[in-house]
């Protein structure tokens, strides 16, 4: 079966695989069968700063307004603002035109219901059944005409409505010094303006809305400089934010790392501590360090996992009346607050934290006691049939026993990107880790092309 939607939204190489007539299509469909969810029926559009944004938002928003539904552009604003602001003013959908962390050719869309959430799985597949029937699904429906037309709106006030419910989800940050990664994204101007409204002093890197620079060396996914500034301003931390700021990685006074684990697990602690942690539970992924499971054991909580990608946190969340998870990429969802993953509103949560405890990143990080673990990427030609490819399984078998009991193997296909992505965790030496990663990669690699 042709498939549109991957692990996060449709995403592809602009103007190659997302084509504006894609876009044209998706928007069309899309707006037929949200249409009912407001009135007047209307669908916000925000974007990151691609390059290849404007064409796709043109054509996008052509294809909704021609089923009759009026569309409001946001302009470059991050992915969980679009998410809070389908729901705040409120709107039958929300669409962000973003990659994520992707490189800069691709891009996405991601679509999310009146609600704020991400489509579920059957809308998915809805929209996926009648992007494949375009045409028998619009036989015989008229276009709207004259005053039935949908209207277009650029909208410059709705991120003021963003910026005031962060605001009120963080103290005061004065005397804080932090170095801030916009990574070229759509955090720029965004975020160290609100960390400044806040009262701390930043030092911004990477800062200008550059869609040609997009996440190059730069921001969540490559966050060396980030660490360099931190060490040499003296600051109390770094932030780094992904391509549409739905993530957040950041780094401690000493320039270390402080990934989605250090985080979720600086935030559990503290969220147990004063009985905000839903029934005591802690949701992430299979990817996340077997350390969370010893800090669990040791503070009282328990941890969940799920498949990996935010939107499986988000349904066992929902599911399991829980209110707080996330990804060790650093996609983290505080339920109470909002439906998606937002880097800024994590920021200002992790900040706070440090602010209220009087203790340095370093040491609240420092409370993970983290088992060895490597991650590895493997592009490949393709990623059908890597699961039953035979010399891929007795490799993959063969490890097993090798990393013994407590070793975990994780080994999927990216839902993103044409890579197969191979975890490795074992009471060994990294190095040990590392071989035996970059082995299997190696036969991986012959056997996907």
């Amino acid at each position: 079966m042709n498939k549109l939607f991957g692990t996060d939204g449709i995403r592809g190489v602009a103007n190659r695989d997302l084509t504006p007539e894609l876009a044209f299509r998706v928007g069309r469909i899309a707006a037929a069968l949200l249409k009912e969810r407001s009135k007047p029926p209307l669908i916000l559009i925000g974007r990151d700063t691609r390059l290849s944004g404007g064409m796709l938002e043109g054509a996008l928003a052509g294809g909704i307004t021609s089923a009759g539904v009026s569309v409001r552009l946001l302009g470059v604003i991050p992915t969980p603002g679009v998410a809070y602001l389908t729901q705040a003013l409120p709107a039958a959908a929300g669409v962000m035109i973003s990659a994520s962390h992707n490189p800069i050719e691709d891009n996405g869309l991601k679509i999310f219901d009146h609600d704020g959430m991400k489509l579920s799985d059957e809308m998915e597949r809805k929209i996926e059944n009648l992007y494949y029937e375009y045409n028998r699904f619009f036989a015989g429906n008229p276009r709207p005409v004259g005053r039935a037309v949908g209207q277009v709106a650029h909208d410059g006030e709705a991120l003021r409505l963003y910026r005031s419910f962060l605001r009120e989800r963080s103290a005061s940050l004065s005397g804080m010094r932090l170095v801030v990664d916009c990574g070229y994204g759509a955090s720029c101007g965004f975020a160290p303006e609100l960390l400044e409204e806040l009262g701390a002093t930043v030092h911004v890197l990477h800062g200008e809305p550059d869609g040609g620079r997009i996440n190059v060396q730069c921001g969540a996914t490559d966050p060396a400089k980030l660490q360099q500034e931190v060490l040499r301003c003296g600051a109390a931390a770094g932030l780094a934010f992904d391509g549409d700021a739905d993530r957040l990685i950041a780094v401690d006074e000493k320039g270390a790392i402080v990934d989605g684990d250090a985080i979720m697990a600086i935030c559990a602690v503290d969220m147990v501590r004063r009985g905000a942690l839903k029934k005591n539970t802690l949701v992430a992924t299979v990817m996340s360090n077997g350390g969370l499971d010893l800090l669990a054991g040791e503070y009282g909580f328990r941890l969940l996992r799920t498949a990996v990608g935010d939107r499986y946190v988000l349904e066992e969340i929902l599911a399991g009346g829980y209110n707080f998870g996330g990804e060790q990429s650093g996609h983290i969802i505080f339920s109470d607050h909002s439906t998606t993953g937002d880097g800024l509103l994590t920021a200002l949560q992790l900040l706070t934290i440090a602010g209220d405890s009087g203790l340095p990143l370093s040491e609240l990080a420092g409370r993970l006691r983290r088992l060895p673990q490597v991650l590895y990427n493997q592009p490949v030609a393709t990623q059908r049939g890597w699961e039953e490819n035979p010399a891929i399984a007795a490799a993959i078998q063969g490890l097993r026993q090798k990393l013994g009991h407590g070793g975990r193997v994780l080994i999927r296909a990216s839902g993103t990107e044409p890579l197969i992505r191979i975890m490795l965790e074992a009471a060994l030496p990294e190095e040990v880790l590392w071989e035996e990663a970059r082995s299997i990669a190696g036969i991986i690699a012959r056997e996907q092309g």
